[in-house]
């Protein structure tokens, strides 16, 4: 059994949580010891691919007709689409008829997240296919609380021992609740704001490109960074947020998690299945809601849920993702 992993655009896409996905996909085939190619012209058993652009469609109808099997992985719905770039909302109808097109010829879907499941399951044409979901999975080996890496993250970005620093993550879209994030900070001197990831802002909407352009005191957008810094903020920041506004799974709530860092994300469908307010993490409706979890917690009158939300990350490892993948194939 061998598998072509296709991804088109994966330079492109690679600083993406799509990205990140298809490194971890790479990981769980290799601990599985299933042997796969990322070379269309290799021989191969089953495609699995996890792009929706025009060349992953024609690679799956070619595969379709040479009688291989197809897993379809749906990393992206209609829901989560809708709120990013400069023209989603009015492109979210037809973006959504091609994602039906493009997943119906997989033999399985995979996706994500329960949540993101039950959507699928409610497009017109995919009432009737097999999906599995499968948590895209972090690496519990990479992503634990390290000190002397937190050290040196207070240290590049000037903060000092007593300043109390708050981080978000996310590309430059509405979608990832940057434009709140940035209202925080307005909102409160007091506390230190760092923003991790970046996409060019010639496709951002309007309410984002004034959000990055906004210069505070306390704010710092840092660019894309590599994942180690990342697991150094989740070590050296105080307090992680979240204000995205949807997600097919949310990688960095897990890995944040996984770092036994405090969260506070917002309260949306896609986290009822596995977060719990107050039990592993909290919760935020609106933005008035994130500014007084925010004040509560730094004043010490949120519990430290940290043990809790590690029980979380835990159940997401990569390793049992390897499994789930491998009895997918050889159902096909």
């Amino acid at each position: 059994m061998k598998v072509l992993l296709y991804t088109q655009n994966e330079r492109m896409i690679g600083k993406s949580g799509l990205g990140k996905a298809i490194k971890h996909q790479m990981k769980a085939l290799e601990d599985e010891n299933i042997p796969y190619t990322k070379n269309p012209k290799d021989d191969y058993d089953i495609l699995h691919i996890n792009t929706y652009f025009p060349k992953s469609y024609l690679l799956a109808k070619k595969a379709k007709k040479m009688g291989k099997k197809i897993v379809y992985h749906a990393h992206s719905t209609q829901e989560d689409y809708k709120n990013g770039f400069i023209l989603a909302k009015q492109t979210s109808k037809l973006f959504k008829k091609w994602l039906i097109k493009c997943y119906s010829l997989g033999d399985v879907i995979v996706t994500p997240t329960p949540y993101s499941k039950k959507l699928l399951q409610g497009y017109k044409g995919l009432e009737n296919k097999k999906i599995y979901d499968v948590s895209n999975g972090i690496d519990l080996d990479f992503f634990k609380h390290d000190e002397k890496l937190g050290a040196e993250f207070r240290k590049k970005y000037g903060f000092k021992k007593e300043d109390k620093v708050i981080f978000g993550i996310g590309l430059y879209i509405e979608r990832k609740g940057i434009v709140d994030f940035v209202e925080l900070a307005k909102r409160m001197p007091q506390y230190k704001f760092i923003w991790f990831g970046y996409s060019p802002l010639i496709v951002a909407t309007k309410p984002v490109k004034r959000a990055v352009k906004t210069k505070l005191d306390n704010l710092i957008f840092a660019g894309y960074v590599e994942p180690k810094m990342i697991k150094a903020a989740m070590s050296g920041g105080d307090l992680f947020i979240f204000p995205t506004l949807e997600e097919t799974e949310g990688i960095p709530i897990i890995e944040a998690l996984a770092c036994k860092c405090s969260a506070i994300v917002r309260d949306i469908p896609i986290f009822d299945y596995w977060l719990e307010d107050g039990k592993n993490v909290y919760k935020a409706k609106n933005l008035d809601d994130f500014e007084e979890k925010i004040i509560l917690f730094f004043q010490g009158k949120l519990a430290n849920l940290t043990s809790e939300g590690y029980k979380v990350a835990r159940k997401k490892d990569i390793k049992d993702v390897g499994k789930k993948l491998k009895k997918i194939y050889e159902s096909l």
